[in-house]
């Protein structure tokens, strides 16, 4: 089951990169971000509602999951609808790909979680394989002020990200499924988002086109209900560092949605790129340490 909520959301992601650069244009950014989790609460308190998901939840609880939507609903998405705004939105999935990283270094703070060295060679191989795999948009790039902009909102886009998860990790241990933490969660995003759209005085601006109403509905509902559903599963199923492996794994899907519709041309160095990234993925999953299992042959060698 794990494996097939792995797969499907490579695919799930890998597909909203070309979605978010297409809500790009009249609507500012804070109000389509506030329309998609908006759109997907909906969805979820109906499903929830329905089907008797939604679990009562503690008064003491609701901080965590009150930081958890700013986090994962709020402010990460303004960090990445900003970095798009300076750098491809190629070169932000780079950098969304490092967090792995920022999930084991959290889980080591927060939850004393230990990483074996399997891991870090396998994300040190899936980050190699990410920059080869955009390597051409690495080298075309003019290292500008803008640039540095997209950097850092990119960087602070994985941080807060990383940061939602740990939050989703003490709401699991405190017995609270992933659909709540997340249906309330979306709530009190949108509640914040709110509060930013009106303390700046943006208008809720709304495009009526195939492509905007297309991507919106894709964002708020396969890749918001349905993705950070099943990625939260995953990151109480597989830890934390394991699950955002996912996240070097969805610029391959990325690339190939490019390929469709921006004359994205794979290379040699992207092809070498996609095969580090998968030898990656099976190194982060691998239990068994490699010297200890080359050490054990030696010995049944003498």
């Amino acid at each position: 089951m794990s494996a097939l909520l792995y797969v499907s959301m490579v695919f799930i992601w890998g597909l909203s990169w070309i979605s978010i650069k297409w809500q790009h244009g009249d609507v500012p950014m804070e109000v389509s971000i506030f329309y998609r989790f908006a759109i997907a609460a909906i969805v979820m308190f109906i499903v929830g509602k329905l089907w008797r998901k939604l679990q009562p939840v503690k008064r003491q609880d609701q901080p965590f999951i009150a930081l958890q939507g700013v986090c994962l609903f709020c402010c990460n998405f303004l960090a990445f609808y900003s970095a798009t705004l300076y750098i491809p939105s190629g070169l932000v999935a780079v950098f969304m790909a490092t967090a792995p990283i920022f999930n084991a270094f959290h889980s080591k703070l927060f939850y004393q979680t230990q990483t074996t060295a399997n891991f870090w060679l396998g994300a040190t191989l899936g980050l190699a394989g990410i920059s080869l795999l955009f390597a051409g948009d690495l080298l075309k790039t003019d290292w500008s002020q803008d640039t540095l902009y997209g950097l850092f909102f990119a960087l602070l886009g994985t941080w807060c990200f990383s940061i939602g998860n740990m939050l989703s990790m003490r709401n699991t241990k405190h017995n609270i499924q992933p659909f709540t933490a997340n249906s309330y969660a979306m709530v009190y995003g949108c509640i914040a988002l709110l509060f930013i759209i009106l303390a700046r005085d943006i208008s809720f601006e709304f495009t009526i086109s195939t492509q905007y109403i297309g991507s919106l509905l894709y964002l708020a509902i396969p890749a918001s209900v349905l993705g950070f559903t099943f990625y939260l599963i995953l990151v109480d199923r597989l830890g934390a560092s394991n699950a955002a492996y996912i996240l070097v794994l969805t610029p391959i899907v990325a690339l190939s949605a490019s390929a469709v519709f921006e004359d994205y041309h794979w290379t040699l160095y992207s092809t070498l790129g996609l095969v580090l990234v998968i030898l990656g993925n099976v190194l982060t999953q691998r239990k068994q340490p490699l010297i200890a299992r080359s050490k054990s042959r030696t010995l049944q060698a003498n």
